[in-house]
């Protein structure tokens, strides 16, 4: 999915539709990929996450070059003008390590590994901050 797409689209959901979103974004963190991500907005659905991405935005818990992966849109012709116009701006901070297939160092493994559960602990996190903030 990843090698064949040109961004990535999310549609209101749950759980899951969160656990991709921040899959994504950690790849963004990780120099992986900067694909943009268009959270299809529809009736105001993703706006308190977008409060939340913005909050973590101004208090140094995600970079500007992290934030600015999401997308919000409400119509379909807005989100394919958006998506058009997309350029990532890369974070000079951000990691370099060489993500080519064949890499199997110990070290990579370690990092892909822990990604995966800063992801959850994200997803986890903002579900909490949802519940008792929200």
């Amino acid at each position: 999915m990843l090698d064949n797409s040109n961004a990535f689209i999310a549609l209101p959901g749950g759980i899951g539709t969160l656990e991709e979103n921040f899959q994504i974004t950690s790849w963004a963190k990780l120099n992986i990929d900067h694909k943009p991500i268009d959270l299809l907005n529809v009736d105001g659905f993703f706006n308190k996450l977008l409060s939340f991405l913005d909050q973590a935005g101004e208090v140094n818990f995600i970079p500007h070059s992290t934030r600015q992966i999401y997308i919000s849109t409400s119509t379909a012709k807005e989100m394919i003008d958006k998506l058009e116009d997309f350029v990532y701006e890369l974070d000079p901070i951000v990691t370099k390590i060489d993500w080519s297939k064949g890499s199997s160092s110990k070290s990579v493994n370690w990092i892909c590994h822990s990604i995966c559960n800063i992801s959850f602990l994200l997803v986890s996190l903002t579900l909490i901050f949802f519940f008792f903030v929200f």
